[in-house]
């Protein structure tokens, strides 16, 4: 440089840009002037650095800085797994020219080799065989797991592609990924609803985002469900590409049948929005269909129904689960006073009727937005009510309806309707049987002969039609309770009505239309309490013919009679 200048009177050199700065630029000098000092994994990547800067050859001197920096690497670095390791994170701070020397190609291929190596060792060292199978199991732990964690982003992912190639276990990998994960990102803050704008820096959105597409180019299968659904929050937290969002939600749909209720409870990070983050649980949903929908593309239907064993198949399975798992959902974001109901009915069209069996988890959903929301119109809520499956309702939930005012008139009308055919099923099917309609088979049901020829002591009917006649009497009372209730309400609007019409408020045809169709709708239970009547009719003339067969000395009839007479003189 002293050459080079045209300044003869040159009394001062600035060197820009000194890999390791001046540290390595003092450990250089020390060599040139012959001082002791040791190379150790600490410094020898600076060393070799500011000796490739310095253009300390051979050409200049024999066993110069670069020829001893490159013997101890070859030597002792890249032979041991943890010393290559220190070397990699010691390179920090010291491109573009550590690159340029090769030395963190150097260290990641040695870390790569070592531990494939080491895994082959210590697996065969921890080999165990499986009696139930003959197959052999390896029980290891790999302690270079936790210490990758000190790596840069850039050079872990570096290190897991190259440990691919040479072998090393997907598990391992993945437990890596893992580890290096709650290390990096464990300082992140959550962010509150109301906040607004992101509260980290490019570093861990990028480290999210590195650590996402490891997970997907190098197909690891092995990370658990909740680790998934902390990346996903971590990448909403970091405000991570979308691309890598649909990524980690992809990874959820194929077992979402395993996930808890609280797993999906992901806040929002909008407060034009909903409290939760339902737009990512939909496409969660989606994704979960989609691979029930090619799983069972070879069946006839889309869950295996014409096949014998469709009922038992895992993909029916699954998607009871997920019913129950999003009636769940739907129950937690329903009281949400900013949950749009268009979100709210997207969620729950999406899944098909085969996902539940029963619709009262829905019901009850339904009933707690329809609570939270009482601005909705008659319209709105007549079209998120049509979702119920009355057939479905339990008679618990069935009891419950009939009597919810929150409910439109249309959807307590076709509970009622459902609820009373049901009832008048039971009472037929019970009075077919008692009746000896099946060819006088009554007397032979009271002694069954099994197999072994030994009467069954276990079979009684006479018992058995007391506690269906106890059940009918309660099925009748609660369907006239219902009727009354209703019956209340339509005299009540009824007297309303009259006195409106004799202030003079109401008139003319309109109010004589709808007091004819109240008169109409009076009518009509009155017409169902003449059945129930009938039905009652009906199991007290059966209950004279079951009085032949006494096993209490009469006690029973006596606690029968008392309830028919209960029962009628409610009706």
């Amino acid at each position: 440089m002293l050459a080079e200048s045209k300044d003869p009177d040159l009394s001062k050199l600035e060197l820009v840009n000194v890999p390791g700065g001046a540290l390595a630029f003092e450990l250089a000098a020390k060599f040139c002037y012959g001082s002791n000092f040791e190379i150790n994994t600490v410094n020898v990547a600076h060393l070799r650095c500011v000796a490739e800067y310095l253009e300390m050859t051979e050409e200049y001197q024999e066993e110069n800085l670069i020829i001893r920096t490159e013997t101890y690497l070859n030597e002792i670095v890249v032979k041991n797994l943890d010393k290559s390791l220190e070397v990699l994170c010691a390179c920090d701070g010291l491109y573009p020219t550590v690159e340029e020397v090769g030395l963190v190609d150097m260290c990641v291929d040695a870390i790569a080799i070592n531990a494939s190596k080491e895994q082959l060792v210590s697996g065969l060292a921890h080999l165990e065989c499986d009696v139930g199978s003959g197959k052999l199991r390896m029980h290891c732990q790999d302690w270079w797991v936790e210490d990758l964690s000190a790596l840069r982003i850039d050079y872990y992912q570096r290190v897991i592609a190259t440990m691919r190639r040479t072998g090393v276990r997907p598990e391992s990998i993945g437990t890596s990924i893992v580890h290096y994960a709650q290390t990096a990102l464990k300082g992140i803050e959550r962010r509150h609803v109301w906040d607004s704008g992101p509260l980290v820096g490019d570093n861990q959105r990028v480290i999210v985002e590195t650590l996402i597409d490891l997970l997907a180019t190098e197909k690891i299968t092995s990370v658990t469900l909740s680790f998934l659904f902390g990346m996903l929050r971590m990448a909403i937290e970091v405000d991570a590409g979308l691309d890598y969002r649909i990524e980690v939600e992809k990874r959820i749909g194929l077992q979402l049948e395993m996930a808890s209720l609280d797993d999906l409870l992901i806040p929002a990070m909008q407060t034009s929005d909903s409290m939760f983050d339902v737009d990512t649980v939909h496409r969660i949903l989606v994704n979960f269909l989609q691979r029930i929908e090619e799983d069972d593309s070879g069946n006839l239907s889309p869950c295996g129904y014409e096949s014998d064993d469709g009922l038992k198949s895992p993909s029916h399975s699954s998607v009871l689960k997920v019913g129950r798992l999003m009636d769940g959902y739907l129950a937690e974001i329903a009281p949400d006073p900013y949950l749009k109901l268009q979100k709210f009915m997207a969620l729950i069209e999406l899944l098909p009727d085969y996902a539940r069996i029963v619709d009262d988890g829905l019901y009850r959903a339904i009933d707690i937005y329809l609570k939270a929301h009482p601005s909705l119109t008659e319209s709105e809520c007549k079209k998120l009510c049509k979702l119920i499956d009355c057939q479905k309702l339990s008679q618990d939930a069935s009891s419950h309806a009939a009597q919810n005012d929150r409910l439109p008139i249309q959807t307590v009308v076709r509970v009622l309707y459902f609820e009373q055919l049901r009832l008048k099923s039971t009472v037929s099917s019970t009075h077919h049987t008692m009746s000896g309609d099946d060819g006088g088979s009554l007397s032979q049901r009271m002694l069954v002969m099994p197999s072994s020829g030994v009467p069954s002591s276990c079979v009684s009917p006479q018992r058995d039609n007391y506690a269906s006649l106890r059940r009918e009497n309660r099925e009748l009372k609660l369907e006239i309770a219902r009727m009354r209730v209703r019956l209340t309400e339509l005299e009540r609007e009824q007297g309303v009505m009259r006195q409106g019409m004799r202030e003079g408020r109401g008139g003319g045809e309109h109010g004589r239309a709808l007091l004819a169709s109240i008169s109409r709708g009076i009518g009509r239970i009155a017409m169902l309490g003449v059945g129930a009547q009938g039905a009652e009719r009906r199991r007290k003339t059966t209950k004279k013919s079951s009085q032949q067969w006494p096993s209490d000395g009469g006690k029973s009839s006596r606690r029968r009679h008392k309830a028919s007479s209960v029962t009628y003189a409610a009706s």
